[in-house]
């Protein structure tokens, strides 16, 4: 991997707005509003306003993509991938990230006040799917008087609202980047999200979601992101960063305190993202992932796709066994076979799931050439136009 860049957005600050005064109605029947979602953007909007690329963020990433937040120790989720200069080139795009629906960093969801109560909903917040968040997303585009974006993209999670995206709108759609995700959650992957969300519901302090005003189950989210954490990493990469290094002392405690260095490191990721995320959010968020499914209204993946537009750039990594290659290759090969233009890379990494957001240096000479491509046939279409 390359050095990291010194250059950058410099500070950055996010933005809300109060959208669907009339609800927004929902997969499970239900409709929600007013809902508050927040955004972040970067770099210049064209007068054209056909430079957007919309940012779509994993399960626990929010509007802040990029840039610094001030008395931040840390820049956005993906600082290392927007900016100027980088991959999602803000000198050259105008760049756009929301929170999604049922987050818990600025957009509406289970910790937010409900205006009927004036308390937080809880579990009376709805459930959310993904394609509800696009939904969102696309009246947050209507306020914005953006028509359409040049590509949308994300990694994990925000793959799979990119894929959504692809299919519901494809008039707004004119490229899209799909990194790390899947177009279904396999059973093996609605398992681990199981997993921790009996974490966090099975810690007396969760009190059936109403815990607000309290600590929270901060023991339970702490094991449920102990959990997820695992499918991020690999076992190559795990070997490399901890092996069976000892934590603090020279053999064995014969005890169940931490011995090895990994227990360490997933006892940290657990307190850390307490301090972070709300419990409520992940539940919604994890459910949200099991219940994503492209085909769902269409016979297949493949007639799925025949709504969608545009070419697609797809990256897997070798060593991801959360979204695995091959689940990342099915999406490629049921666009073709629909008569789409899809490009299929696979990385070699040991970095795991986590490669979308660490291996940088080898997914940005894979994205400029293809935003530049999309780009430009979009200037020869409307230099096309104006000479007609």
């Amino acid at each position: 991997m390359r050095e990291k860049k010194t250059d950058g957005l410099g500070f950055v600050e996010t933005q809300s707005v109060v959208l669907c005064h009339e609800g927004l109605p929902l997969d499970s029947g239900e409709t929600l509003g007013p809902i508050t979602v927040a955004y972040e953007t970067y770099g210049t909007l064209s007068e054209k306003r056909d430079n957007v690329i919309l940012v779509c963020h994993a399960l626990s990433g929010g509007a802040h993509a990029a840039g610094w937040h001030e008395g931040a120790r840390k820049p956005g989720w993906w600082d290392c991938m927007i900016g100027p200069g980088k991959g999602f080139d803000t000198d050259k795009y105008f760049v756009l990230c929301s929170n999604n629906l049922g987050g818990c960093y600025g957009t509406t969801g289970p910790s937010s006040i409900d205006p009927a109560t004036g308390k937080p909903y809880g579990l009376s917040f709805p459930v959310v799917t993904i394609r509800d968040m696009v939904n969102l997303q696309a009246r947050l585009l209507d306020h914005l008087e953006i028509p359409s974006v040049l590509t949308v993209t994300g990694g994990s999670m925000g793959g799979m609202l990119a894929l959504q995206w692809g299919v519901a709108y494809p008039e707004r759609v004119r490229s899209t980047i799909v990194i790390a995700a899947s177009h279904e959650h396999s059973p093996q992957q609605i398992a681990f999200n199981e997993v921790a969300r009996q974490a966090i519901m099975a810690d007396p302090a969760w009190n059936h979601g109403d815990y607000y005003g309290t600590e929270g189950p901060r023991l339970g989210l702490g094991v449920a992101r102990m959990v997820g954490h695992i499918t991020y990493l690999s076992d190559s990469g795990m070997q490399r960063k901890f092996g069976r290094r000892l934590q603090d002392r020279e053999r064995y405690g014969y005890d169940f305190s931490q011995d090895f260095e990994v227990e360490s490191y997933l006892r940290h990721q657990g307190q850390s993202f307490v301090e972070r995320f709300d419990a409520n959010s992940l539940l919604y968020l994890s459910k949200a992932l099991d219940y994503f499914d492209l085909t769902q209204g269409f016979p297949s993946l493949t007639e799925a796709f025949e709504r969608a537009r545009g070419p697609y750039l797809l990256i897997a990594f070798s060593s991801d066994w959360l979204y695995a290659p091959e689940q990342v290759k099915t999406i490629a090969k049921a666009i073709r076979r629909a008569g789409g233009d899809a490009t299929y890379y696979e990385i070699s990494s040991d970095y795991g799931h986590d490669a979308f957001l660490l291996d940088y240096a080898r997914q940005e000479p894979l994205v400029r050439p293809f935003l530049a491509r999309v780009y430009e046939a979009a200037e020869g279409k409307h230099a096309g136009a104006n000479a007609q």
